[in-house]
């Protein structure tokens, strides 16, 4: 079959993209998008399930005896006000668990990683002379909160559905639209996401001496961790620490009783990101006590991470199906990124959680960038455009729609087909 889609489909992916991007839903709040996405499963004639670990959504199609192979695509956008000036741009609102109201865009991909799952679902249905075996469409909540995946399996995804024997997922990234591309080994990394809360003696800001002032203390400790990576690791080891937040009194009168400092570490082996989060609680622990602090920090294991290693002969085969498809010069290489992800938990990662071993996992990146953008970013070579380019996250983040979604749901339809059987 050609995996392409023809004009009309790549209309009704391009209809839900917009759909959705105008409208996001947060980490565990994604009760329309997922409506959205199993209506279209339903459509193309997936029989469907929703409410799997919060608003998952599994989708089974099965055509005779073979592999099962599991595609999945995230649910969830994040809480960033877009700045693209696009018609369709987001002015959404939502509300976090604490009850604070932001604005939220899907400034990751996921609207459009949906799309051409959809697509790829659509086209695979009314493809079944093609192969055969299962195919099992998964929309996955809260991703970005690195939850979502745990919550499903948790909820037994695949002891309520034929487990997987592969499991495929692609991510836009900022590389020219029509281009997707591979890594040779971690295309992600692991990562850990630590809460550090330094307790100090509140009190009143003219008289600091009848307090103990623990932003000081955790001012010390965020110029510390800095260490971690310049004196502690090789530099030949890849390892981040970032302080994402440092929260105490909204007074400025006041010497907060607290100070609570959320740090994630990024690395491509366990072992580094082990030692890494003993060294923040050692130095939170030591810089404490400099201060005299009354207690010792309290440190929280908020989420983890494993590193995404796809499973290296599937890789090569899906590199090759992609080099097939849309020739050697649209499939490039793609270098480890520290981002990271909790897609390995469908995996190898996850056995412990759902107990299925031997499944393998692929993962690529799908170019999102319009030959205007790119013309326009600063630089004379890829190098210098792709660090001009708005990346992931950021406000103005915005997939070229038509180039984008065309490759994606080609991408994964291909990628779905040479995993299962043919007639």
């Amino acid at each position: 079959m050609n995996p392409a889609p023809s004009d009309a489909e790549l209309a009704r992916a391009a209809e839900l993209y917009l759909d959705l991007h105008r409208h996001p839903e947060l980490s565990g709040a994604e009760e329309r998008t997922a409506a959205r996405y199993a209506g279209r499963l339903a459509e193309a004639g997936f029989e469907v399930t929703r409410g799997i670990g919060g608003h998952g959504v599994a989708g089974v199609l099965r055509n005779g005896p073979g592999p099962v192979v599991m595609l999945r695509a995230e649910l969830d956008a994040l809480p960033v006000a877009e700045r693209t000036g696009l018609p369709y741009a987001s002015t959404a609102t939502g509300r976090t668990p604490d009850g604070r109201e932001v604005p939220v865009m899907h400034a990751c991909g996921h609207d459009a990683h949906l799309a051409c799952a959809a697509g790829a679902a659509a086209l695979l249905a009314e493809a079944r002379d093609a192969w055969r075996g299962t195919v099992l469409m998964v929309g996955q909540p809260a991703e970005e909160t690195l939850s979502g995946a745990r919550a499903m399996l948790a909820d037994g995804l695949y002891r309520r559905f034929e487990p997987p024997s592969v499991v495929l997922a692609q991510h836009t990234a900022p590389l020219p639209a029509g281009m997707v591309a591979h890594g040779r080994g971690p295309i992600t990394a692991g990562s850990r996401t630590l809460r550090v809360v330094i307790h100090g003696r509140g009190g009143h800001a003219g008289a600091p001496q009848l307090a103990l002032d623990p932003v000081v203390a955790a001012a010390a400790v965020v110029l510390r961790l800095q260490s971690i990576v310049a004196q502690e690791t090789s530099p030949a080891e890849q390892l981040v620490v970032t302080v994402g937040s440092l929260e105490a009194s909204a007074q400025g009168n006041v010497i907060p009783e607290r100070a609570t400092l959320t740090v994630t570490v990024r690395a491509f082996a366990e072992a580094t990101l082990d030692r890494a989060c003993a060294a923040v609680r050692r130095i939170a622990a030591g810089e404490a006590a400099a201060s005299g602090c009354p207690r010792e920090p309290e440190t929280e294991e908020l989420s983890r991470s494993g590193v995404n290693l796809p499973d290296p002969a599937l890789a090569d085969q899906l590199r090759t199906a992609h080099q097939e498809l849309f020739g050697p010069t649209r499939v490039a290489d793609w270098p480890p990124a520290l981002a990271t992800e909790d897609f390995p938990l469908f995996g190898p990662a996850g056995e412990s959680l759902h107990g299925v071993p031997g499944i393998r996992t692929a993962y690529w990146m799908l170019g999102m960038v319009g030959p205007d953008q790119w013309a326009a970013a600063p630089g004379t070579g890829a190098a210098q455009k792709l660090a001009a380019l708005p990346a992931n996250h950021s406000p103005e983040f915005r997939p070229q729609v038509g180039a984008t979604l065309r490759t994606g749901i080609a991408a994964l339809t291909s990628a779905a087909l040479s995993c299962l059987d043919t007639p």
